[in-house]
């Protein structure tokens, strides 16, 4: 497989090459795809950090989180590399079983996630993904499927039942069919249906959802179910809507969250 490096211009502030963009050739996407990774101030080889993957929200690309937050300080304030694929707009991070062309989830897993670790020095015991909307359900779904390989998950406004979605009918149609109540691969596919596979691994995750959003009620029986599983999880229900505005807050609790949890796996070790 293909990849190139792109590195930022000798004009530009000292942090920026800390800045790197990756293109890489597939061969489970139709299309490149684009990931935006940060890096320490301090980096150094010989050290190697925790990874935290952020998944961007529906009809949105690799750049979307930098709009939002401040990555770079938040990779040198909590010395981690941060990595931001490009969800192709509408992939749903998922492998779609109608489109051979679109099989995110073996991407990301078999292709994205070696590549990251063949490039930067990093911590695979501390190796975190979290996301908004679409993006929020991508992150949890990846999270759920293959639990070994991450430390933790996160989601803000996250479409955590597909049953809810926005684009049910569209861009998820695309990839599981059409929309209906006898369609199971929404609820197959939805990472509600899917938190059974973390009982017992003690996991942390955490979740939030604005209180005016449209997907506040799927948040609070996502909720419902981690207490019914007995999942360590950290809920929060806060005055907000569905926007990029919401989710620049947001997030933070998520780096917060992420970093204690990286502290503590390294004293086990």
């Amino acid at each position: 497989m293909k990849f190139f490096v792109l590195f930022w211009s000798l004009l530009v502030p000292v942090t920026a090459f800390c800045q790197e963009t990756i293109i890489m050739n597939s061969t489970y996407l139709k299309s490149p795809d684009t990931i935006w990774a940060y890096k320490p101030s301090s980096y150094k080889k010989t050290i190697e950090y925790p990874v935290v993957f952020l998944l961007h929200g529906h009809s949105a690309n690799y750049k979307a989180w930098s709009k939002l937050a401040d990555l770079q300080k938040l990779a040198d304030q909590y010395s981690f590399i941060i990595v931001c694929p490009d969800g192709l707009k509408k992939s749903w991070y998922l492998n779609s079983p109608l489109r051979d062309s679109s099989q995110f989830e073996s991407f990301f897993i078999k292709e994205l996630m070696p590549k990251i670790f063949e490039i930067y020095s990093a911590d695979r015991k501390s190796v975190f993904i979290s996301g908004a909307s679409m993006g929020g359900y991508g992150a949890m779904w990846l999270f759920l499927r293959h639990p070994n390989l991450f430390l933790s998950a996160g989601s803000t406004s996250g479409v955590l039942n597909l049953r809810y979605s926005g684009f049910k009918k569209t861009t998820l149609a695309e990839h599981l069919g059409m929309y209906s109540d006898e369609n199971k691969a929404f609820d197959d596919y939805s990472a509600i249906n899917n938190l059974i596979n973390i009982v017992g691994l003690n996991k942390s995750i955490i979740f939030d959802c604005g209180t005016e959003d449209y997907l506040y009620s799927a948040n609070k029986k996502f909720r419902d179910k981690c207490d019914e599983l007995k999942i360590k999880a950290t809920y929060i229900a806060q005055p907000g809507a569905h926007t990029g505005s919401y989710w620049s807050g947001s997030i933070l609790t998520h780096f917060s969250f992420f970093s204690d949890l990286a502290s503590r796996e390294k004293i086990k070790y």
